[in-house]
C-alpha cells in the first residue's frame, strides 16, 4: 500500500470508521453532503445534470470496507474536531469526486467529456428536467461568481462558511481531497465571503437555490424526445432491414420492383401471404348484428389471382419511393400485422384494383394494367364504420368521375344533385361484382364561390340487414363516401338534437343551400356532416322567414369543423345561403355541444340595416352590447344598427349559464 506524508495540521493518529457508521453518518446528514457537492460541481453541466451528479457522487462515497477492523478506511482526526469520523470521512470522499469530476488523464483525448461524466450513475431522471427553486438578485449574483471561480474554490466556501471549518482545516481538507493548491482556493473564498448583499454569503449558500434536494421539474423537450425515439426506431428498422436482404440474397428470393423500399418487421410472411387473406362468406352480411366491412364478402373477376394479390401485398409491405401514396388525415399507412381482409380484386377502368380491410382502415391498391407507370396505395380510416358510413368505397377515379364499390346489402342505388331538390333521383346501374357505373364528382369554380351541381348517392338498405333505411353519401375526395344527415328546426315535437336522414323534402331544401359550402372539407378525412336547421326568424319591415343552419362535418378522427349560415328567404331554392361563422376543432352543434349563438348584419328593401341574432332551442335571453346595445327575450332578435358597427353578443341559457356568440 502506497504511504502518504500527514498533512500540516493532523494529529499523528487516524481513526478508523466502518462501512456501517459512515452509512449512518451519510443518511443523517445527506442534505449537507449534496449541498458540497452541488456547489463544488462545474456549473457547466446545467442545474439538471449538477443535480443528478450531486446526488450520485454522495450515493457513491460509502467505503468498500466493511465493519471497523484494522482494514478500515481511516480519515485524518483534526485539532479539536468533535465531528463524527463517519461523517468526516464520507464528506472527504464527497468532496474528491467532486473536485475530480471534469478531470481528464493526460492521455485521454481533449476531444471526448472526462471519463467521469461517461460513467453511468443512480440517481437517473427520464423524462423530466429536475432543477432546484431560483433565487433572487443577490442568489444570481453569487451564482455568477461562483461559476468564475475553481472547484476547490466553491467547496473551501462552502468548508469555511457553512461547514464552519477553520481556514487551516479547510486547506487540510482539500490537499487530502485532492485539490492542487489548496492556499489560493481559501484565499478566493474569504473575498467571495465578502461580496456586498443585503442577505449573508452563508444564508444565501443555505439557501432553496443551491440545495438540490429540494427541487422543482418540468418536461424535456418533448418534439427532440420524439424524434430521438423515432430515430433510435429507423436504425432498429436499418437492421433488421439488413438482416432480412442477407435472409433474401442468400436463400435466392426476389420481390417485385415497387416492393423495394424499407421493410418493417411487424410484418410477418403470413400476413404478406395471398393465401392467408380474410375472406367473408357471400351470406354473412345478412346474418350478423354487425354490420361494417368485416362482412363484406370478397368480389371482383380477380379475387383469386394470387400473382395480383402478391404484388399487392408487397408493395403495401414494403413501398418504393416511386409508389404513390395518400392517406386521409389521422390514417396509418404501416404494413399489416396480419393477414388482412379481402374486398375486392379486379380491373376498373385500365387499373388492376384490390381493396383491403385491415382492422379501423381500408387500402386501396391500383397498377395499370399495361404495366406502365407507378402504382399507388390510398389508405383511409374506417374505424366504427356501419350501415350508412360502411355502404361505399371509391374503387376508382378518371376524367373526373368516380366509381364506387357499393356494400352487398345495398339493395337499391340513384344519384340526385343536392342543387335540385325538386329533381327525383336517377338509378344508378351497379355491376355483379358491386361496382357502380360512372358518377360525377362535385365541381367547384376557380375561386370557389358557389358550385354549378352536387352530385349525391341515394342508396336504400336491404329489409335482410334492416328496416328499408335510405340515406345520401357524397365524395369529398376521399376513400369513404360522407354520410349526410338533418337535424329539423325546434318546434312541433321534434326531440332536441336528433340528426335524422337528409332524404326528406325538407332535408333536401336545407342541403340545397349549404352543399357548396362542403368543398371547405374536400380531402379532410370527413366520417358525416348534419346540417342542423337550429332557429327560424321571421325578418323586420315584412322581410320573410330567415333560417339559419349550424353545418358539422365530424372526422374520422373525432375533431369537427362547424360552419353558421344564413339563408334569406328571397333567391332560388339553389341560391348559397351566406356564411356568418366558422370554428375548427369544437363540440359546438354536437350532442355535446347543443348550444349555439351567433348574428349577422341584414339589408332590409327600405335600405335600413339590421342586427340579426339567433340561438338554440334553450336560449331564453339575447343581449347585444358594444356599437349596438339591445335586450330581448326568446331565440331570436331584430335591432336596428349601422352596416358599420360591431356589436357583442351574449345569450342566457335555460339553466342560467351564458352563452357567447360565434364569430
Amino acid at each position: 500500500m502506497r504511504t502518504q506524508e500527514q498533512p500540516e495540521g493532523t494529529r499523528s493518529g487516524a481513526a478508523r470508521v466502518g462501512v456501517e457508521q459512515a452509512e449512518a453518518a451519510l443518511v443523517e446528514h445527506y442534505q449537507r453532503l449534496v449541498r458540497l457537492a452541488y456547489i463544488t460541481l462545474p456549473p457547466s453541466l446545467g442545474r439538471h445534470r449538477r443535480v443528478l451528479a450531486a446526488h450520485a457522487a454522495v450515493q457513491r462515497a460509502l467505503p468498500a470496507s466493511r465493519g471497523g477492523g484494522p482494514d478500515g478506511p481511516r480519515v485524518p482526526v483534526q485539532r479539536g474536531a468533535s465531528e463524527d469520523p463517519g461523517y468526516v470521512l464520507v464528506r472527504q470522499r464527497v468532496l474528491a469526486t467532486a473536485l475530480a469530476y471534469g478531470e481528464r488523464p493526460g492521455w485521454w483525448p481533449r476531444q471526448l467529456p472526462a471519463p467521469r461524466t461517461l460513467r453511468p450513475a443512480l440517481p437517473t431522471v427520464f423524462g423530466l428536467r429536475v432543477f432546484p427553486r431560483s433565487g433572487g438578485a443577490d442568489e444570481l449574483a453569487l451564482e455568477q461568481a461562483l461559476s468564475g471561480t475553481t472547484a476547490a474554490a466553491r467547496a473551501a466556501l462552502v468548508l469555511h462558511r457553512v461547514e464552519g471549518l477553520g481556514e487551516q482545516d479547510t486547506r487540510t481538507l482539500l490537499t487530502a481531497a485532492g485539490a492542487t493548491d489548496a492556499g489560493s482556493a481559501v484565499r478566493t473564498a474569504l473575498r467571495l465571503a465578502r461580496m456586498p448583499a443585503e442577505t449573508g454569503t452563508d444564508a444565501l449558500l443555505r439557501s432553496d437555490e443551491f440545495d438540490p434536494c429540494l427541487v422543482h421539474t418540468r418536461p424535456t423537450d418533448l418534439i427532440r424526445r420524439r424524434q430521438r425515439i423515432r430515430f433510435a426506431r429507423c436504425v432498429g428498422v436499418a437492421v433488421t432491414v439488413l438482416a432480412v436482404v442477407l435472409v433474401v440474397v442468400d436463400s435466392g428470393g426476389s420481390v417485385p420492383p415497387a416492393a423495394t423500399g424499407p421493410f418493417d418487421p411487424a410484418v410477418s410472411a403470413r400476413a404478406a401471404d395471398p393465401g392467408q387473406l380474410l375472406r367473408a362468406p357471400a351470406g354473412a352480411w345478412a346474418d350478423t348484428s354487425r354490420i361494417d366491412f368485416t362482412v363484406w364478402p370478397a368480389r371482383g373477376a380477380r379475387k383469386d389471382d394470387s400473382a395480383l394479390l402478391g404484388r399487392a401485398l408487397k408493395v403495401w409491405a414494403s413501398p418504393a419511393r416511386t409508389v404513390r401514396i395518400s392517406a386521409t388525415h389521422g390514417t396509418a399507412t404501416v404494413p399489416p400485422a396480419q393477414p388482412p381482409r379481402l374486398l375486392y380484386a379486379g380491373d376498373v377502368d385500365g387499373a388492376a384494383v384490390v381493396l383491403f380491410a385491415d382492422g379501423d382502415r381500408v387500402i386501396r391498391y391500383a397498377e395499370s394494367t399495361d404495366g406502365k407507370g407507378a402504382p399507388a396505395l390510398d389508405f383511409a380510416r374506417t374505424d366504427n364504420a356501419d350501415i350508412t358510413t360502411g355502404a361505399a368505397v371509391v374503387i376508382g377515379r378518371t376524367d373526373g368521375n368516380a366509381r364506387f364499390l357499393l356494400a352487398p346489402w345495398v339493395a337499391e342505388s340513384a344519384t340526385r344533385d343536392l342543387l335540385s331538390p325538386d329533381t327525383p333521383a336517377r338509378p344508378l346501374d351497379e355491376g355483379e361484382d358491386g361496382v357502380t357505373a360512372p358518377v360525377s364528382s362535385p365541381a367547384v369554380p376557380a375561386g370557389g364561390a358557389g358550385c354549378g351541381s352536387w352530385p349525391a348517392l341515394q342508396l336504400r338498405s336491404s329489409s335482410k340487414v334492416a328496416e328499408k333505411h335510405a340515406f345520401l353519401l357524397t365524395d369529398l375526395g376521399d376513400l369513404s363516401p360522407v354520410h349526410l344527415t338533418y337535424t329539423p328546426p325546434p318546434g312541433g315535437g321534434v326531440p332536441a338534437r336528433q340528426p335524422r336522414e337528409a332524404t326528406g323534402s325538407q332535408a333536401l331544401l336545407s342541403w340545397a343551400h349549404t352543399a357548396c359550402s362542403l368543398a371547405g372539407v374536400r380531402g379532410g378525412g370527413v366520417r358525416a356532416v348534419n346540417n342542423w336547421e337550429y332557429a327560424r326568424q321571421q325578418l323586420p319591415e315584412k322581410g320573410g322567414q330567415a333560417s339559419w343552419f349550424c353545418t358539422r362535418a365530424d372526422t374520422w378522427q373525432g375533431s369537427g369543423r362547424v360552419s353558421v349560415q344564413l339563408q334569406l328567404p328571397a333567391g332560388e331554392a339553389s341560391r348559397p345561403a351566406a356564411l356568418v361563422a366558422q370554428r375548427q376543432n369544437t363540440a359546438l352543434c354536437s350532442r355535446f355541444g347543443q348550444n349555439v349563438l351567433a348574428g349577422a348584419k341584414w339589408k332590409a328593401g327600405s335600405g335600413r340595416w339590421y342586427l340579426l341574432a339567433a340561438g338554440s332551442r334553450e336560449v331564453r335571453e339575447i343581449d347585444v352590447t358594444g356599437g349596438v346595445r339591445a335586450r330581448k327575450d326568446g331565440t331570436t332578435m331584430a335591432v336596428r344598427a349601422g352596416q358599420a358597427s360591431r356589436a357583442v353578443m351574449t345569450a342566457r341559457l335555460a339553466d342560467g349559464d351564458t352563452l357567447k356568440a360565434l364569430g
